[in-house]
């Protein structure tokens, strides 16, 4: 068997503790006109042209992926079904609280900045949805082709009142070539990176940490700690926090959670919109 050296140093640094870091670009679209050329993933499940990933945006946990969409132990998501089966509406409340959210990702080249090669482009549902619709339009197809594709045009913009920015794509008119030269467009299929690289997967230990900081307020207690590893966390344990959180006469830590639901959501959107790019 080939060992792949590689690998062996990344999982050195994950057991050091050092942080994953990832040369990718995040491409972060300015208010203002935009051109870009999107290329197709190399490892897109099941011909997709985008790559998506979920995750979840609790307490000051910004862009947690979300284990179960690889197929790993979720502490979050068994938290969620958990409180979804109990049939009441306060479970139900707290679990929609604690639902991912989708982003959606699609390598790029920014024209006028072709010299910074392949960037990651990071963008919403709705974009999702408009971009996925060129595909069936038959007057655009396959934007994805680097001989018949089509150039997009992107506007940011910033309507008064609103929080976040306002993102609008369309095809160009007719469909051109990514470039010109066989050997460069060769050279950015090559440079295209693996999503994989960009975000680290906590481990199961990490979630349950934050799930627990989160049920109690902000300040994580071994004695309240609970282990969803198996898909269903100890009864007593979790409708103990639960109960603590939904608490009609709020405790001290009941009143720290609906504090930071209520004083932080605003900077916590902005982070995340900065971590993952506007809709």
């Amino acid at each position: 068997m080939a060992i792949d050296l590689e690998a062996i140093r990344r999982r050195v640094a994950e057991l050091s503790g050092v942080k994953k870091t990832s040369s990718i670009q995040l491409w972060k679209p300015q208010l203002g006109e935009h051109k870009i050329r999107c290329l197709p993933w190399k490892n897109a499940p099941d011909g997709q042209p985008f790559m998506e990933r979920w995750f979840y945006y609790i307490g000051e946990n910004v862009g947690i992926l979300t284990p179960h969409q690889f197929g790993k132990p979720d502490p979050i998501n068994d938290l969620i079904r958990k409180l979804y089966s109990s049939g009441k509406p306060d479970d139900r409340n707290l679990a929609k609280k604690l639902q991912p959210k989708m982003r959606c990702y699609a390598p790029v080249i920014v024209r006028g900045e072709e010299d910074k090669g392949v960037q990651v482009w990071a963008f919403g549902k709705i974009v999702y949805q408009r971009m996925l619709g060129f595909f069936l339009d038959e007057e655009v197809g396959d934007i994805l082709s680097p001989t018949e594709g089509f150039d997009l045009k992107i506007l940011i913009s910033k309507p008064p009142g609103k929080q976040f920015n306002d993102t609008v794509v369309d095809p160009a008119r007719r469909p051109t070539k990514l470039h010109e030269d066989s050997k460069q467009m060769e050279t950015w299929s090559n440079a295209i990176p693996n999503l994989d690289d960009m975000y680290r997967l906590k481990s199961t230990q990490e979630i349950e940490t934050v799930l627990n900081s989160w049920l109690n307020g902000g300040v994580a207690e071994e004695t309240t700690t609970f282990s969803t590893t198996r898909g269903v966390a100890p009864s007593d344990a979790l409708d103990e926090l639960v109960a603590e959180v939904k608490s009609a006469a709020p405790s001290k830590k009941t009143k720290k959670v609906d504090d930071n639901e209520s004083t932080k959501k605003q900077s916590l959107d902005d982070a995340f919109a900065d971590l993952m790019g506007d809709e």
